[in-house]
């Protein structure tokens, strides 16, 4: 039994070992998962820390600053008389662009009539020449030119009575003034916030305007010939205040608002300059102007009319109704073309426009120097340079010219200079 055991246990053993042996080898070769452990650095964590209170920050000063901006929002409502003006200053554009198209379709009118009506004369008079060339009388060439000079008689009636060319030329006025004023208001909104006053006044200016240079014709349509002349008046009339001596007293010798007596002793200077030369000449002129279209206007349409009865007797054996016919048709293309071609319609629209300049300038300068209380003048330094500017002289220029005038005033006699420069 011993033996047999001792045999078992020495076969027995090897496999034992080599199980053995194995758990050993599994045990040793089975991986072991190491212990990591993430440490967070301190310096790490500062940063998060503080980019985050940044943020937080961040956020805060841009609630405030959107609060801040619709808070002023809310405050820079803009004010009642804001409003206004800008609605004044959108009708002042509309009318610049309205006195333009219109201004450039009479334009069209006295070009397209005056062509019309010159063609016309022209061919009524070869027909009648050529009627009286052969001698008989041919009725179809009676009756033609008799028409055409009896609608030549007629549409030169209606170009003479409405002037297209000084049609045109109010336009082009109208349209230039209106510029001008809207270039006032963009001023204003560029200056200062605008006042109650300041749309009251524009409003004036506006009105005044419109009635200055109407668009329609009919009803509303300045007179082409009145019986004097009279300068054109686009602007508001102000009331000169009555004078303060105790006020004036009180700031003689002194420099307010850039205003002195020398500077106002100037301004009348100028004022008389301007009434005694520019004033008068271009009155001069306007009224010679007028009495020339008048005769113009009357000379057409009997030229024309009197070819008409003339071109109706050719062929019967009168040689001076031929004459009258061709020699009067031709007269009158002569007289059409001198009165509308050379524009006297609108020489006499300029002449009233110009007087009518000095006259607001003298306007102008009569207002403000009525204003007792200097703080409420436009400063005088600014004044006198838009005078200045006006009348196409410099500074130096203006006080010279009216040291000019005040030593020729005291000597008792008329100055020989004019104020303007610029026309």
């Amino acid at each position: 039994m011993a033996s047999l055991q001792t045999s078992s246990l020495l076969f027995s053993s090897p496999s034992r070992c080599s199980s053995s042996n194995r758990t050993i080898n599994a045990a040793i070769h089975v991986p072991k998962l190491p212990r990591v452990r993430f440490t967070v650095p301190k310096q790490t964590t500062k940063l998060v820390l503080e980019g985050l209170q940044l943020k937080e920050q961040v956020l805060k000063h841009e609630n405030i600053d959107l609060y801040n901006n619709n808070q002023s929002a809310a405050t820079a409502t803009p004010t009642v008389s804001t409003a206004q003006l800008y609605a004044l200053l959108e009708a002042v554009a509309d009318r610049v662009e309205m006195h333009a198209n219109i201004g450039e379709q009479r334009n069209n009118w006295n070009a397209l009539l005056l062509s019309s009506i010159n063609m016309i004369t022209l061919s009524a008079s070869l027909m009648a020449g050529v009627n009286a060339a052969a001698g008989t009388s041919v009725l179809a060439l009676n009756i033609s030119s008799a028409i055409l000079f009896s609608a030549a008689t007629g549409m030169l009636l209606i170009m003479n009575k409405i002037q297209p060319s000084q049609l045109a030329e109010e336009q082009r006025n109208a349209t230039r003034l209106f510029r001008q004023l809207q270039s006032e208001i963009e001023t204003v909104f560029a200056l200062r916030d605008p006042t109650e006053k300041d749309v009251k006044e524009t409003m004036e200016k506006v009105l005044a305007l419109d009635k200055a240079y109407p668009l329609p014709l009919l009803g509303a349509m300045l007179e082409k010939f009145p019986k004097k002349f009279e300068p054109a008046v686009w602007w508001p009339r102000n009331v000169v205040q009555s004078q303060n001596p105790r006020k004036l007293k009180s700031q003689k010798g002194k420099n307010v608002n850039g205003w002195s007596e020398e500077l106002e002793s100037e301004m009348r200077e100028i004022i008389q300059v301007v009434k005694s030369k520019d004033i008068e000449d271009y009155e001069r002129l306007g009224s010679l102007v007028l009495k020339i279209n008048k005769i113009l206007a009357v000379s057409g349409p009997v030229l024309t009319g009197i070819a008409a009865v003339g071109s109706a007797f050719v062929g019967h054996g009168s040689a001076t109704a031929a004459v009258a016919a061709v020699a009067a048709g031709s007269l009158a293309s002569i007289v059409n073309a001198f009165q509308h071609g050379a524009q006297v319609g609108m020489v006499f629209e300029m002449y009233r426009n110009c007087a009518g300049f000095f006259n607001k300038l003298e306007d102008s300068i009569e207002a403000t120097l009525g204003e007792q209380d200097l703080e409420k003048r436009e400063n005088g330094g600014i004044f006198e340079m838009k005078v200045a500017m006006q009348l196409g002289r410099s500074l130096e220029q203006l006080r010279e010219l009216a040291s000019k005038s005040a030593l020729y005033r005291s000597n008792g006699e008329p100055i020989d200079e004019f104020g303007c420069k610029l026309f």
